[in-house]
């Protein structure tokens, strides 16, 4: 920075540059403007001549009206994207400058921002995807070069600048350098939180860059801690990646696994401020719906904070290892002789001996057990064709089909699955709520069973998935995934947030899973202040956890004399945060029926919204609502009701308390009805209710 120089008062040039790039959006702007209305005039025009002359178009050229109505549409669909790409920009046209001197050639400036914005042949900002912005994110004033279609350019940085600008007004203008740009990233790190998450391309830091622009193949599985941006980058790495594939990767063609509706509608304005398209969101219970449609149904997953089924969760943790799978690949290797009987196939004259078959469905071992029975019956009936003698009629492939189908000693995948229970010596393992619906727990057994026995749905179209919350899933839904999206994937979650008890695998089993995939460890903490980061560190025992030196109120523990003490409290919290400037905040309770109590207790208060796993939103303001449905989100103030000794008391206990903690930004409270958690001791010290 220029000595004597305020860091809050722009350079003047830069002001004047502003002015320039924002009458020339003002222009893009309204020639895109026309564009759409012309394009929506043609629309109407040519709709109306169809209504009109119906009557007397010949068909050719009804044909040719319905191409061309088409193409206007199609026409018109990008001049809206392009509308609205110039308006945000308009809002916020770019946030930083880098002066790049390639070797042999003069000094040239290039600003950055959200998209590119070319007018009158003139490059006026740089998407910040492009290989020169990675000069702003990777490298410091002096020799410098970044990576190019044509090759690697080498040269010199000569200065580099960053910006705030909203609504078209610049904030503030800094020549940077790393103190400058950790106290940037402390002014937007200190803001309040938004009702749905924002792209952080004016703040990505080193090693996200690393991640987020690798271009290796194959799947990259992200540990990170709480509020170390690892969803965050992970979407960013999507934009990248069809950004920097554009010619064969759409949003049509990636994909994101996420855990329920809220966090979905969460992350979902991410790539549209990106200037990309919005992504199929998908969750493990979508993917069972659409394999399992007109197969058999299913229960969801019951909590097991809210179940008290000995029996049940035994079900579930042995469903959730590694082991698991194992057992399922075993009994796979023997399938043939368990499912098709030792006997010959006769069709009237004709004969198709049981070691002729038994072959032949080995040797189409890589198919579904459904389509090697269509293949060898079409095998079958070619050869009874050609082998037929002078009068008799050879059977049909229908025919054959049908008579090879009569040996099977397994008729449909539920029969297959209920053997494996007996075949494993544990038949009780296996419990139907209804004589056609399974546990949860059961689905991806039974969907790897029935990928081998007739077949899954393909999901062929995903050239890249996105995974979520990686520590939710069991190693046989990995393993039904594998199958469904033979694509790269991006995999993320942190395994010191695991809140089920029943989800026995690990890290160490999803390493192996993916066992070529790169591994990255994110450890540095954005989210949450320092006093909130240590607090939640000394509570879980998370030693990598690395917080960024942002001050805040230490968290403050409220001990009262029952719940309605508690609700007190709780509401006297509410109060304060009314009052406090900041934007969201989030009561959490230790279950799903916690939470809809404590809703109840506090009066269904005014302003207060209630977010349970049937919740389609998330918005700013006060929200009542539990771990599991917290998980991924973050507010500005947390207050974590019920942190009492009854409450939490296991090791398990411990996990979700950490989860809840890290959900803050800038304040933390807890509240207790009688003693509070002994998990708390390494924390804050009580403080009267």
């Amino acid at each position: 920075m220029c000595e004597g120089r305020s860091p809050a008062v722009p350079f003047p040039e830069e002001l004047h540059r502003l002015e320039e790039v924002e009458r020339s959006l003002e222009q893009a702007l309204d020639e895109a403007e026309a564009a759409v209305e012309r394009i929506d005039r043609e629309y109407r025009e040519e709709k109306r001549y169809m209504s009109q002359y119906r009557g007397e178009i010949d068909p050719h050229e009804m044909f040719q009206n319905e191409l061309a109505l088409r193409q206007i549409d199609g026409s018109g669909a990008f001049a809206v994207k392009e509308r609205n790409r110039l308006a945000r920009l308009k809002e916020a046209p770019y946030f930083a400058r880098v002066d790049f001197r390639a070797d042999g050639e003069e000094v040239a400036a290039h600003y950055i921002g959200p998209f590119a914005f070319r007018h009158e042949n003139e490059l006026l900002i740089c998407d910040w995807r492009s290989p020169v912005a990675g000069l702003f994110y990777d490298c410091e004033v002096g020799p410098a070069g970044y990576d190019a279609p044509v090759g690697r350019v080498e040269g010199a940085l000569t200065r580099k600048r960053q910006f705030k600008i909203r609504g078209g007004e610049m904030e503030y203008a800094l020549e940077t350098s790393d103190n400058i740009r950790d106290d940037v990233l402390q002014r937007e790190l200190s803001r309040t939180s938004d009702e749905k998450m924002k792209s952080i391309i004016a703040t990505i830091q080193r090693e996200q860059n690393r991640i987020i622009r690798s271009e290796r193949t194959g799947t990259m599985i992200i540990q990170g801690v709480a509020g170390s941006g690892k969803t965050s980058i992970a979407l960013h790495r999507l934009a990248f990646l069809l950004y920097r594939h554009k010619d064969t990767l759409s949003a049509g063609n990636v994909a994101i696994l996420s855990p329920n509706k809220v966090f979905g509608d969460y992350i979902s304005n991410v790539l549209p401020e990106l200037g990309e398209e919005p992504i199929c969101d998908l969750s493990f219970q979508d993917i069972a719906r659409i394999q399992l449609e007109g197969v058999i149904g299913f229960e969801p997953d019951r909590d097991p904070l809210e179940t008290d089924d000995r029996a049940w969760a035994e079900r579930a943790r042995f469903k959730s290892t590694l082991e698991f799978v194992g057992l399922l690949d075993r009994y796979l290797e023997g399938l043939t002789g368990r499912v098709l009987r030792d006997a010959d196939c006769v069709l009237g004259s004709f004969t198709a001996g049981a070691e002729l078959l038994k072959s032949r469905f080995e040797a189409y071992g890589k198919f579904p057990v459904k389509r090697r029975l269509q293949m060898i019956a079409d095998d079958l009936h070619s050869r009874f064709s050609s082998d037929r003698e002078l009068g008799d009629e050879a059977p049909g492939a229908r025919t054959v089909l049908k008579g090879l189908s009569g040996l099977l000693s397994v008729k449909n995948t539920l029969a297959l699955y209920r053997d494996f229970y007996r075949w494993l010596g544990r038949p009780e393992l296996l419990d139907l709520p209804d004589r056609k619906t399974l546990e949860w727990a059961d689905v991806y057994p039974f969907l790897y069973l029935h990928d081998a026995f007739e077949g899954l749905k393909s999901g062929s179209a995903v050239r890249h998935l996105v995974v979520d919350e990686m520590q939710d899933y069991t190693p046989v839904q990995y393993a039904v995934l594998n199958r469904l999206f033979r694509c790269d994937k991006t995999i993320l979650g942190d395994f010191g947030q695991s809140i089920n008890p029943n989800r026995l695998s690990t890290l160490e089993d999803l390493r192996q899973i993916y066992c070529g995939a790169r591994y990255i460890s994110l450890n540095k903490s954005y989210r949450s202040t320092y006093e909130i980061i240590r607090f939640s560190a000394r509570l879980q025992g998370v030693h990598a956890l690395e917080p960024v030196a942002r001050h805040g109120d230490e968290p403050q523990v409220f001990r009262c004399c029952g719940r309605r003490a508690e609700a007190a409290r709780i509401g006297a919290l509410i109060h304060r945060f009314e009052g406090s400037g900041y934007a969201s905040l989030g009561v959490i309770a230790k279950t799903n029926r916690d939470a809809r109590a404590l809703y109840e207790l506090l009066g269904r208060r005014p302003g207060v919204r209630l977010l349970t796993p049937e919740s389609g939103s998330f918005s700013n303001g006060v929200m009542v609502t539990s771990v599991q449905m917290s998980k991924g989100l973050e507010f500005d103030e947390v207050i974590v009701a019920g942190a009492d000794r009854a409450a939490y008391a296991t090791e398990y206990d411990r996990g979700l308390l950490y989860v809840a903690c890290t959900r803050a930004m800038h304040r933390l409270s807890l509240t207790c009805r009688g003693e509070p958690s002994a998990l708390l001791r390494p924390g804050v010290p009580p403080t009267a209710g």
